[in-house]
């Protein structure tokens, strides 16, 4: 997996559109980040999961998912390490993380 390649998987998700913040890309949903790319470096990308999310994906495959570090890692926050993902299951990961922060955009509406 590349960077390129995730941030296509990323791209192709309904609505989704790439921004920066402190100096990586992410990618967002109605303005709420669900995934980035660079952090903490280049080999790495990031979706945000539920906890038990996380648990399952990192179940599935240990060699590619691991909490980020500190309380956003607790909260769902995963580190994937690029090199190592494939591309179904790293679709399946952006598509739960857009969904999660789509769901959590409109309760903040409603």
């Amino acid at each position: 997996m590349t960077a390129d390649k995730f941030r296509s998987l990323a791209l192709a998700l309904p609505v989704a559109f790439e921004s920066a913040h402190m100096g990586h890309a992410d990618f967002r949903v109605e303005g709420k980040i669900f995934a980035t790319l660079g952090y903490p470096d280049e080999s790495y990308g990031t979706v945000k999961l539920t906890p038990e999310q996380q648990r399952s994906f990192m179940q599935k495959a240990p060699d590619v998912f691991a909490p980020c570090a500190g309380a956003w890692g607790r909260g769902g926050a995963t580190s994937v390490r690029l090199a190592a993902a494939r591309v179904a299951m790293l679709r399946d990961a952006l598509e739960v993380a857009s969904k999660n922060v789509a769901s959590q955009a409109t309760k903040k509406k409603g």
